[in-house]
């Protein structure tokens, strides 16, 4: 039986298709992929993301316990609320998943993946038992994204709490001081638009999601999530990254902080090697002029490499109005490539991996 989140009953309300996304149930669209991805670079979409998994870390060990367990430093989070994105290794330098972590008043707050939930659980457990630190899942908290160039503005106006214009991206805050226990309200997003991911109790989402709602935010499926990511350039886990792939390979160097020296992350010693030997592969975005979609899974021929790449991520850009992709390729890759696609060859350019931000191209 599919899981389901605290808003389901207003999702079939208001006409979502919803699938089967990693054992929930979820919408996948309203009706529309198009309107509500037009939506959010627009205006104000919101997302209902509450099948990811929130892991609390507490205890005298937790700073220590995340240094060791993640590829970024969190010694970098100075003030609480401050948002830090990483990714956690295995011994072999692959990436476990990519996360989000908060500092928090009483600790550090993580936001995982749901479809990396049970791998990810048992991981952090069994690094835990070093420490003197607790690792507790939160399953009674909600996730709503609210996207858009209009979007911190419509939320702004329901919370109605002058601090929150204070933030800056990559930074949150707690609400409990404002009546809102438990609620934490983030600058982070995962679209290219400014906005708010709110991680709240279960029992207080529908409310919320109705306020905006009436407020002329947009419910949007996990179909414009993607196509919004994509268009973003962001890494997907299992796309662009996975176990068996180097942060490295996956455009997250600048996630990896190799200082302190001393400082024995997990992994280290095999990005270390890497590093000073070189790595094959990278990740690039490709423009697809002419007709046609570009899909995972298909085949990128580089001039002058015997060697193949492969598109990770692929879909018509509502924005763009053509195919993009992003493709994991040998690292001698010049401007243009070939793709694939059944039997016939198509011609891309080749740009860096990130093609609209805040509504705009940017190669």
């Amino acid at each position: 039986m599919l899981k389901e989140t605290s808003l389901v009953d207003y999702h079939k309300k208001q006409g979502a298709k919803l699938v089967d996304f990693s054992g929930w149930n979820m919408p996948l669209n309203y009706g529309s992929q198009i309107e509500e991805h037009n939506a959010v670079r627009t205006d104000a979409g919101m997302f209902d993301v509450s099948h990811m998994t929130v892991v609390d870390i507490k205890g005298g060990d937790a700073k220590v316990f995340l240094q060791k367990l993640l590829a970024n430093d969190v010694d970098k989070l100075k003030i609480v609320g401050k948002a830090l994105y990483t990714g956690m290794l295995n011994e072999q330098g692959g990436v476990i998943d990519d996360l989000i972590v908060y500092l928090m008043e009483d600790g550090y707050r993580m936001v995982v993946n749901c479809a990396t939930r049970e791998k990810d659980l048992a991981w952090m457990q069994q690094q835990a038992q070093a420490f003197s630190v607790q690792v507790e899942e939160r399953p009674e908290m909600a996730i709503i994204a609210i996207q858009g160039p209009n979007a911190r503005r419509k939320v702004d106006a329901i919370l109605n709490i002058d601090a929150l214009a204070e933030l800056k991206p990559f930074q949150g805050k707690e609400l409990s001081a404002f009546g809102r226990n438990e609620w934490l309200v983030a600058r982070t997003g995962y679209t290219g638009e400014d906005g708010y991911e709110i991680i709240l109790p279960q029992t207080h989402a529908p409310d919320f999601w109705q306020s905006l709602a009436d407020a002329g935010v947009k419910p949007c499926g996990l179909g414009a999530r993607d196509t919004l990511r994509l268009e973003a350039g962001m890494n997907l886990y299992g796309h662009e990254m996975d176990d068996g792939i180097s942060p490295l390979v996956a455009n997250m160097a600048w996630t990896i902080a190799w200082e302190p020296e001393g400082r024995a992350f997990v992994g280290r010693e095999v990005l270390e090697q890497q590093r000073q030997q070189g790595v094959s592969e990278k990740l690039v975005g490709l423009v697809l002029k002419d007709k046609g979609v570009l899909r995972e899974g298909y085949e990128v021929i580089v001039e002058g490499s015997d060697i193949r790449g492969v598109i990770t991520s692929g879909s018509f850009s509502p924005t763009l109005g053509h195919s993009i992709a992003i493709a994991r390729v040998p690292v001698a890759i010049g401007e243009t490539c070939e793709v694939k696609v059944r039997n016939k060859v198509l011609s891309c350019d080749v740009v860096a991996p990130n093609f609209v931000r805040n509504g705009k191209k940017v190669f």
